[in-house]
């Protein structure tokens, strides 16, 4: 038998040469689908069952932590006061500055739970009113809510001037929504889509998985503070902690974990995970999940729900967040011009 002999394809002068630096990588069917692990990790810590037994071990330790520490600091004054007066009327004057500053933050504290209640309970009544007369009220209260506001001061007087002609509840709450509430879920948008971003790079560009569950948590955090400013609640640290994990929980027992491929299919495009790397793919997964908690905590911190104003979706918000984040640009061709 005679040898093989190569076999030669004659493609033409015309025909351009293919570059190996824009093959597209193979594909890699062993590796997992991204699943936003920084998120759900994030979630995981966050609504972990706590029992009874493990409060109450928690509370007695920080309490015994704080006298100590009052302890402490009390016979340091003490001692100083004897030794040097000077010294000792400064460390008292200190100590007194700091308890100041913790009845401050502790009164601040009280006061974004007192919020959220006020809310909660407005956003209650508003719902179950039936008359005209009860709706307008609760209108009236939301409004009084932006007091502070200078940019929703026209809505105001625009809602304010249009309230009499409203002869049911419904049309009362229509009102409310599309004059007042419109702007601040306009706002309440641009920060989901700013944090989803956030998310989406830093995740996408960050290698450790510790660091990722806490840019994640703590951008999420942020996110939840500044919705519920922008609709009047002003949560302090632990009101937002608070809402952080009622946000959580809801969200996991609603289906956050099932969120997935067609989340992320529906929200970047249909063929995103075949242009993506895996740690881009990370990168919008939490993006989608970060839209889902945001949308989640506007329905929370919202004074009312969503029923005639459009509600924000996940997908659009997600698309709106990621444009020209990850596009991947087909390079431009060589000038044959030379």
């Amino acid at each position: 038998m005679s040898p093989r002999k190569p076999v030669l394809f004659d493609l033409g002068d015309d025909a351009p040469t293919p570059d190996p630096a824009t093959a597209p990588p193979p594909p890699d069917d062993s590796a997992p689908p991204p699943q936003g692990r920084a998120m759900l990790t994030g979630a995981a810590l966050v609504t972990r069952p706590r029992g009874r037994l493990g409060r109450w071990v928690a509370s007695a330790l920080g309490l015994l932590a704080a006298l100590a520490l009052s302890v402490a600091a009390w016979d340091l004054a003490d001692r100083l006061l004897e030794r040097a007066p000077v010294l000792g009327v400064v460390a008292v004057a200190l100590m007194t500055v700091v308890a100041l500053g913790v009845l401050v933050l502790a009164g601040r504290e009280w006061l974004g739970f007192r919020r959220l209640r006020r809310i909660d309970a407005l956003r209650t009544r508003a719902t179950a009113a039936t008359d005209a007369t009860e709706a307008r009220a609760a209108a009236s209260e939301i409004a009084a809510l932006y007091t502070d506001r200078p940019e929703l001061r026209w809505p105001r007087e625009r809602l304010r001037e249009r309230l009499p002609d409203s002869f049911d509840a419904d049309g009362t709450r229509m009102l409310t929504e599309t004059i007042v509430l419109s702007p601040i879920d306009t706002a309440a948008r641009a920060e989901v889509e700013a944090t989803a971003r956030q998310v989406a790079l830093i995740t996408a560009v960050v290698p450790m998985a510790a660091l990722d569950v806490a840019v994640a948590l703590a951008s999420n955090l942020r996110m939840m503070r500044r919705i519920a400013t922008l609709y009047g609640g002003r949560t302090g640290t632990l009101g937002s902690l608070r809402l952080l994990r009622a946000v959580f929980t809801h969200l996991l027992a609603t289906g956050l974990v099932s969120a997935g491929d067609d989340l992320l299919g529906s929200a970047a495009g249909g063929g995103l995970m075949s242009k993506l790397s895996r740690r881009f793919g990370e990168g919008v997964m939490n993006a989608a999940l970060t839209a889902r908690v945001g949308v989640a905590a506007i329905e929370v911190c919202r004074p009312l729900p969503f029923e005639h104003a459009a509600r924000p979706r996940v997908t659009a918000v997600v698309q709106r967040a990621l444009t020209g984040l990850f596009d991947r640009r087909t390079p431009p061709a060589p000038d044959g011009g030379g």
